[in-house]
């Protein structure tokens, strides 16, 4: 069985052949959405559902619109989303039509359900491919917008938002977030779409340069003015001149150096050190912080006027663990990415029981992590898909490894975690997964202390006993948790699974 990586849009106007290529994708172990005519597929993949679409099976005769209309429109919209057409006449006139209008890879009906298998793996590998090369570059030519950047999380989308809202101004944008979230990709969209993009973006982490430093790569210095000032250096302010600044952990800088930065956000002007006078610059300023600067400030480690200063524009970027919905998505760009660095063209896809294991994990690292750790895979995997084998790590952190059989049927909610059984299935069987009944089996509303009841069950169930976890997403206190544990007899029970 092949990894649910890839949602299939399956398109045609006979309800025979659809269900047989629903059967199809699904033992292939791809999600599916159909449509009954080509008008409902230029619908669905030029509407906010087009998104989630990442191949498309289309079939070539049908009534009003056909097959090669539908490719036109798709192309018109510049949407490239692969597409394998089917037909029951393999002409060379028919083929060479198919691809002059758009089509990837074209099947005669009836297909061999191994030639489908095989032509939807090669076309969503290249596609991750031909993503992943085209983000390296824009990204290399200052570019990168927010359309480059992969995610389906809604919560992800608010970020985007907000990003692309900020592109279009000069305001200082502060982005916050745990480390590897992908803070600088946020900042690079930022620049590539608004008005200084294509030009210079400097990137600096001042948690990495020595204090003593600091001051000389930021603001740059003279020739002789202090010893070993041989040459006269230009600073990271006067190298972002026209473009973007990206202050990366921009609460390591020293008390000295903020007072600079401060003056440079006020007056837009630097003084190089041993300089007779300022330096004028121009630049759009970005910082980012994996921690909390408003409490930097309460510990008089920041000042609190830079602050307020940067703090104009604040973008906080979710944790992978609370958008586990990339996690496919962006398995499948680094796989497709590290294969063909590796020189490992027929590692193409990711085992569904991997898959599952994966989206269970809590990434302390984010993305980062999750990259290394595919690098990791590629690097050790003898065969044509990854498995959990290929992660030895990720399965020795987690108590509950996801095995096949228990895969969940259907997708788990935003930012949760998969349950360490089917996501359709309650901990106590009562209702389905994610839902709560609200009356008693009398009929009559059942009460309070029931419901929180069967809440902190569920709670404790989703997240695998992360009793940390299930306190903060209850919104209680861990002593309150562990005091209702046992109010409700938990204690001896799930508590005793829950131990962390």
């Amino acid at each position: 069985m092949q990894p649910a990586t890839g949602r299939i849009l399956i398109v045609d106007d006979d309800p025979i052949q659809r269900r047989l290529l629903q059967e199809a994708v699904q033992r292939f172990g791809y999600r599916f959405k159909t449509a009954d005519n080509g008008a409902e597929a230029v619908r669905i993949m030029t509407g906010p559902e087009g998104a989630e679409i990442d191949l498309v099976i289309l079939d070539m005769v049908m009534p009003e619109l056909d097959g090669i209309g539908v490719l036109r429109r798709l192309r018109a919209e510049r949407i490239a989303t692969p597409v394998i057409v089917q037909t029951a006449h393999g002409g060379i006139d028919t083929v060479v039509n198919a691809m002059t209008a758009g089509a990837q890879d074209f099947v005669v009906k009836p297909v061999a359900p191994e030639r489908l298998d095989v032509s939807i793996r090669n076309l969503l590998k290249v596609s991750a491919l031909e993503g992943e090369i085209t983000r390296i570059r824009k990204q290399a030519a200052g570019t990168l917008t927010f359309a480059d950047i992969v995610t389906k999380s809604p919560a992800m989308e608010r970020v985007l938002r907000l990003g692309q809202r900020a592109a279009s101004s000069t305001i200082p944008i502060l982005i916050e977030g745990e480390s590897g979230v992908g803070k600088e990709l946020i900042a690079r969209a930022i620049q590539g779409s608004g008005e200084r993009k294509s030009k210079p973006f400097v990137t600096v982490n001042c948690g990495a340069i020595p204090d003593n430093l600091v001051e000389s790569i930021l603001f740059g210095h003279e020739k002789g003015a202090f010893t070993g000032a041989v040459d006269r250096h230009v600073g990271k302010f006067q190298e972002a001149h026209g473009g973007t600044l990206f202050l990366d952990e921009v609460g390591e800088l020293p008390m000295e150096v903020q007072v600079k930065l401060l003056r440079a956000l006020q007056e837009g002007e630097i003084d190089p050190i041993g300089a007779r006078r300022p330096a004028k610059v121009d630049f759009r300023l970005i910082s980012a912080t994996n921690r909390r600067l408003i409490d930097l400030v309460k510990e008089g480690r920041f000042r609190e006027d830079l602050y307020y200063r940067l703090n104009v524009f604040p973008i906080w970027i979710p944790p992978l663990r609370d958008r586990t919905e990339d996690i496919p998505a962006l398995v499948r760009h680094f796989l497709a990415r590290f294969a063909a660095e590796e020189g490992k063209p027929q590692v193409s896809s990711v085992a569904p029981e991997a898959l599952a294991m994966l989206q269970a994990y809590a990434w302390p690292g984010n993305i980062r992590q999750l990259e290394n750790a595919v690098f990791r895979a590629v690097v050790l995997c003898d065969g044509d898909h990854l498995t959990v084998a290929d992660f030895p790590q990720v399965a020795a952190a987690l108590d509950h490894p996801l095995p096949a059989a228990e895969m969940p049927a259907v997708e788990a909610p935003a930012g949760a975690r998969p349950a360490a059984e089917p996501a359709f299935a309650a901990p106590d069987g009562s209702a389905p997964f994610g839902f709560m009944r609200s009356l008693a089996d009398d009929g009559h509303v059942r009460t309070l202390e029931a419901v929180e009841e069967e809440m902190i069950r569920t709670a404790i169930h989703h997240y695998a006993g992360r009793m940390t976890e299930v306190a903060r997403r209850l919104g209680i206190g861990r002593s309150t948790l562990y005091r209702k544990l046992k109010d409700y007899g938990l204690d001896d029970g799930d508590a005793q699974d829950a131990a962390e």
